[in-house]
């Protein structure tokens, strides 16, 4: 069954655990798996941050959803997207269309515990880390939710727990999807 599950697509917040969950996830599915962040450095040669330096988050916004564009037509693939992925039409109709889309939701208290001494994300750069996270949460979090199939609080379980809870709730949403019934014909 898990072999007819469509590529799956993990978004969320910084510090929700998608490059985590995910290089586990596609372990056991047996798929590869990318980190779009780690695709747009590669295909780019240079790191986020420089990203963000020279081109603004603006040029770092068109060459995510290039890359969103590019890796959500891969097939059987474990996809972590950058926290600000869902901030533009085009990357969540990619996400939901062509794929089965998991929200890990991590709360704010979570996401500081994880990036406090992360110097590698530009947006946390800042005198109160706190409250940006907050804000994006804030205005994030009902886009993750517009584009989730599945939604998963993080943060309150060990990572290999937390995977065997999501191959379930996939299995039962790849079964609900296949039993549906077909279109009538007119």
């Amino acid at each position: 069954m898990m072999e007819e599950l469509p590529s799956v697509f993990l978004v969320g917040p910084m510090g929700a655990g998608k490059t985590t969950i995910g290089k586990l996830l596609a372990k056991q599915l047996g798929r590869p798996f990318v980190d779009s962040d780690w695709y747009i450095e590669s295909q780019t040669g240079a790191d986020i941050a420089w990203i963000f330096a020279k081109e603004g988050e603006v040029g770092f916004r068109e060459r995510e959803t290039r890359a969103i564009d590019e890796l959500t037509q891969k097939s059987h693939i474990v996809l972590a997207t950058g926290g600000g992925a869902v901030l533009c039409a085009e990357n969540r109709a990619f996400l939901r269309q062509r794929g089965i889309v998991v929200y890990l939701n991590a709360p704010v208290d979570v996401q500081m515990a994880r990036t406090a001494k992360d110097k590698s994300r530009p947006l946390l750069q800042q005198p109160n880390p706190r409250k940006i996270l907050q804000d994006l949460y804030n205005t994030r979090d009902p886009l993750y939710r517009q584009v989730a199939h599945i939604v998963m609080p993080t943060g309150h379980t060990y990572p290999r727990h937390m995977v065997n809870q999501l191959l379930q709730q996939l299995g039962a949403f790849n079964t609900s999807i296949s039993e549906e019934p077909e279109p009538k014909k007119e």
